[in-house]
């Protein structure tokens, strides 16, 4: 067992290629594919008719268009699986049922593509999938959460259309712990390259070994395919430019040919870079390196560009995580894969507005539980600065990996592709092979996962040693009162990741002198404690479970999912997510009211979640009285009603308990404004103001995208608000509202932050929660003005104009 890891490493970000004729192509098919729920054994043939089918462009999930479907009377908690807390059939997934859906497309082959090796790429296939290609089946995955690509040369046609069918299948509702989607919901692109020259899948690895303020080593690795050479020199040249595309380093490197080895990698350079830029969460700097691999005559036959960045990782249980020398704590979220109304479809606007709110809250780190996200997710954390613990899988079990294929045929495939496909992001700062396996005994070998941990863990090591691996754990159990070792994978794994029991870094660390702490799950019930009870100091950081709302994991109907986040499903901030940006932001001064509704006291997986729901609207029943919090990282707070001070109260700054939230009990309520003051040093250093709305007046919409780009991906989420005639929203609104869309745009989501709703988040209707809700739309590959027209139920229609460009 270690003492000290030390991971120094050179990223990547964007993965894509240049289009040029003598080269590799790249060309996305995201467009224009027909799509029909069910099984249709007759949709893989050539001649299929498929017209009447519904036309989609991916990415796409098909099951979130599905309708609710309501547990029946007679069912009931199934507490036979102690890891899955199936409230009712359905309640893991959403209330979504399960199934199949078939895809199909046609595919002209381009006569340039004669005499080239032509590849399809799919980003994944939720939650497995099966691929045809002219009638014919040629590959798939049993793991819908990875990418893969299948060679199409020997069936492409050019004399007519080819015919690409992919059946996408959700498995049955015990294969996953949550909502996870089905269909073809992240890219899908054609691959054209040279047939006996090219670089292979993912062939890049980027590191660097030494770092520092002056100078940067820079080690140049990849793989490429020689199937036919008459040389005895392979040529490759390399090019690295900084952001401004100023190039800092370029080399033409001749590489020996190993003729009985058709497939080599290679170190291609270590080089020096002096004064680098380096990669950090405050300025995420990438580079870009380009390789083209060059025939004997110097024509290109293969192309790859990719962004990387230049930073240094250092763990040791004296600090816990360093980033470029400095202590960083890992102050993060983890959460599910899916994206609210647009289910598992993987739109990087979508993602990128969910980042920018993260990193506006002060969180750096996701943990993406408990499976591998998009291709584009994590060119997003490199590009805003957020590190990332990059989860695989959740128990290593058939049944939630996938479900048809035994989970031990199946890792020793996942894993390459896992770590090749992200082992140069600068963002990636750990491993994650799995979660709270060890509470099973039914995983292989029975020894509480050591042994399969090993397994995986060798392989990973193949691909990259220079992050540490964990496992997130319940390290004992669910028995809480014994203070024996911690389950046998703790004392394997290179970082020891907790689930909620940060009580246990203490004893843990005084025992296991070498061990490095992550909670790598908080609650939010134990928010402020689970942080500051913690010795900041030495513990690498934590992640809070489920901070923004989701579909599945249910607690029971009516609610469609997970209501425990700090942020709505509609990715409205709740009051507590301000107690949350005090804790995480200390430097920015804050006082929020939230006031307290009722109590949650849910549990799960045998910890209290549940959390005080709150408000933060000033709207109440006359003669009534409130307790509330105010959430501050100042030194007191002053409240005042109408004006009137109602006292001050001091910030308990030495008690975890109560630091940062003070509780405010019996305020009685009068129609006007209730005030927050805080004050540090005696100065007053920000408030917070809620004022009693009047009747709805108007509807306010508003677009968060003014570089909504026409290329067909792109999103705008335009807000609706009811405000009154002073230009308050007005709590407690539910008006029904519908929308049209003129123009090169399309709906594809509809929401509120209400789960409990029976209303679907597709279509073109949905009701004001709270006098809110958010339309989502999706450009076209046209650009011009987009008009939403917003028509409430008996009320007045309202116009919001939008431009692509």
């Amino acid at each position: 067992m270690m003492n000290r890891f030390l991971a120094i490493l050179g990223l990547s970000c964007a993965f894509w290629f240049t289009c040029q004729a003598d080269s590799r192509e790249v060309e996305n098919i995201n467009f224009g594919w027909r799509f029909s729920p069910g099984e249709i054994e007759a949709a893989t043939t050539s001649d299929f008719d498929d017209s009447r089918w519904q036309t989609v462009n991916l990415p796409h999930d098909f099951q979130i268009a599905q309708p609710w479907v309501a547990p029946s009377a007679d069912e009931k908690a199934d507490k036979s699986n102690s890891v899955a807390n199936v409230s009712s059939r359905l309640s893991s997934r959403g209330f979504k049922e399960m199934g199949t859906g078939w895809y199909r497309r046609q595919l002209v082959a381009d006569p340039s593509w004669k005499g080239k090796r032509v590849l399809l790429d799919f980003g994944g296939i939720m939650l497995n999938g099966d691929v045809y290609f002219n009638g014919k089946p040629v590959g798939g995955t049993d793991y819908g959460y990875l990418g893969f690509e299948i060679d199409v040369t020997p069936l492409l046609n050019f004399d007519e259309p080819n015919i690409i069918a992919v059946r996408a299948d959700t498995g049955k509702p015990e294969n996953s712990r949550w909502y996870t989607g089905g269909g073809l919901y992240r890219d899908v692109n054609v691959v054209v390259t040279d047939p006996d020259m090219y670089f292979t899948r993912h062939p890049l690895y980027v590191t660097t070994p030494v770092v520092g303020t002056d100078k940067a080593s820079v080690k140049l690795q990849a793989e490429i395919a020689a199937l036919r050479h008459k040389g005895k020199t392979l040529t490759v040249n390399a090019k690295i430019s900084d952001a401004d595309g100023v190039k800092v380093y370029e080399r033409t490197i001749e590489l020996p040919f190993r003729r009985k080895q058709k497939v080599n990698e290679y170190t291609l350079d270590s080089l020096t870079i002096d004064n680098p830029r380096l990669w950090d969460c405050e300025n995420p700097h990438l580079y870009t390196i380009e390789l083209s691999l060059l025939s004997p005559e110097g024509k290109e036959l293969d192309n790859v560009k990719e962004q990387f960045g230049i930073r240094s990782i250092e763990y040791s249980p004296e600090f816990g995580l360093k980033l470029n020398g400095k202590k960083t704590l890992l102050k993060g979220i983890a959460n599910h894969h899916t994206l609210g109304a647009l289910g598992a479809a993987a739109y990087p606007a979508a993602i990128e507005k969910r980042i920018k709110m993260l990193k506006d809250f002060g969180f750096n780190h996701i943990r993406t539980s408990h499976n591998p996200y998009s291709k584009e997710f994590m060119e997003l954390c490199d590009r805003y600065g957020i590190l990332v613990v990059d989860e695989l899988y959740d128990k290593w079990l058939t049944q939630y990996a996938g479900g048809r294929k035994d989970w031990m045929q199946q890792w020793p495939k996942d894993v390459p592709e896992w770590v090749k496909r992200d082992r140069n992001h600068p963002s990636v700062v750990m491993w994650s092979l799995g979660n709270e396996l060890q509470l099973l005994w039914n995983l292989p070998y029975a020894d509480w996962g050591v042994t399969p941990y090993k397994m995986q863990k060798v392989l990973l090591d193949r691909y990259d040693t220079t992050r540490p691996v964990t496992v997130a754990m319940h390290p004992r159990g669910r028995d809480l009162s014994t203070d024996s070792l911690p389950a046998p994978l703790v004392l394997e794994t290179d970082i020891a990741a907790y689930n909620y029991r940060y009580m246990y870094f203490p004893g843990d660390g005084r025992r296991f002198p070498w061990m490095m702490f992550y909670q790598s799950e908080a609650n939010t019930s134990g928010m402020g404690p689970n942080f500051y009870e913690m010795n900041l100091d030495k513990v690498i950081g934590l992640a809070y479970w489920g901070m923004i709302d989701y579909l599945g994991e249910s607690h029971g109907w009516p609610a469609k999912g997970w209501t425990e986040g700090i942020f709505d499903i509609s990715l409205e901030p709740k009051p507590i997510a301000w107690f949350l940006r005090s804790i995480f932001k200390p430097e920015e001064p804050i006082v929020h009211i939230g006031i307290i509704d009722s109590d949650d006291n849910t549990v799960w997986n045998d910890v209290k979640v549940g959390t005080k729901r709150m408000s933060e609207h000033w709207n109440r029943k006359p003669g009534s009285t409130a307790d509330l919090y105010t959430y501050t990282n100042g030194d007191e707070v002053e409240l005042l009603l109408n004006g009137k001070s109602l006292g001050k109260k001091r910030n308990e700054v030495d008690n975890p308990k109560n630091r940062n939230r003070i509780l405010w009990e019996n305020i009685p309520y009068k129609a006007g404004a209730l005030e927050a003051v805080a004050y540090r040093d005696g100065k007053k250093i920000a408030t917070h103001r809620i004022e009693t709305a009047g009747k709805v007046a108007k509807l306010r919409a508003e677009g968060d995208n003014q570089s909504w780009k026409a290329d067909g991906m792109d999103l705008q989420h335009v807000k609706i608000e009811a405000l009154d005639s002073k230009s308050r929203i007005v709590p407690g609104t539910d008006t029904k509202l519908t929308f049209k869309v003129e123009g090169p745009a399309e709906i594809v989501g509809v929401i509120n932050g209400n789960l409990s709703s029976d209303e679907m988040m597709t279509g073109n209707t949905r009701s004001l929660y709270n006098g809110r809700a958010s339309v989502i739309l999706r450009s076209t590959e046209e650009a011009g003005p987009v008009t939403l027209t917003i028509t409430p139920e008996n009320g007045k229609e309202i116009r919001y104009r939008m431009n692509t460009i």
